[in-house]
């Protein structure tokens, strides 16, 4: 099986493709978004970044990247990777995501606290989310941010967690799925997140039949 990661000038990848690896699939780092989408089984945004400068690397292949998500090749965005699911972003002026979940991304409103939130926080899941099996209802992950996804549709919410306000930390439609917090950094229960994941990619009737028309 094989996961490709798509680099937007994101920095180090290594820990998070490590990660991967270590659920027995193969890694590949692609530049391209357009190449990034061909010939893989499932796709990864990574999680560092400015909005602005990471939608500027996809301008060029765009389309193509939302075609192969929205044909059901498997998809996950981590902390910036899940933010760029939406349409937009408020941050640094304004940019277009890739507008597969409705709504936008906007400042957190951290009630004070200091911003970007950088540390352990609880998610608490809802119930049924595929990404979640076998993890605890309330289960700390790494989160790295300032801004918070802010869903039209309130059933693509996998699992919220608060700092000041409570925010949306995870999300789910179909084989879309993103985190805003970082799995890799987030010891057992991350890296048994990103195995779920993996496992969601596998080869059966809910998801071959999406995955047709990008094979």
């Amino acid at each position: 099986m094989k996961v490709t990661i798509f680099d937007y000038g994101a920095g180090n990848l290594h820990s998070l493709a490590k990660s991967l690896e270590g659920e027995g699939v193969t890694v590949q780092v692609e530049t391209d978004p357009a190449r990034a989408v061909r010939d893989t089984d499932a796709l990864v945004l990574p999680g560092v970044g400015a909005f602005g400068s990471a939608a500027e690397r996809l301008a060029p292949g765009r389309e193509a990247m939302r075609a192969a998500i929205l044909a059901g090749l498997p998809t996950i965005g981590i902390c910036l990777g899940m933010q760029l699911l939406f349409d937009s972003s408020t941050e640094l002026g304004g940019a277009e995501g890739l507008g597969l979940l409705e709504g936008p991304v906007r400042e957190l409103d951290a009630q004070g606290r200091k911003v970007p939130q950088i540390g352990w926080n609880e998610v608490t899941w809802r119930e049924g989310s595929p990404l979640s099996e076998g993890l605890p209802e309330r289960t700390a992950m790494y989160h790295v941010h300032s801004f918070a996804a802010r869903p039209s549709d309130a059933a693509v919410v996998a699992g919220t967690a608060t700092y000041g306000e409570e925010f949306v930390s995870a999300v789910a439609r179909g084989n879309t799925f993103g985190v805003q917090f970082h799995p890799e950094k987030s010891s057992t229960h991350g890296l048994a997140l990103l195995a779920n994941f993996v496992k969601l990619t596998e080869c059966r009737p809910a998801v071959c039949g999406l995955r047709s028309a990008v094979s």
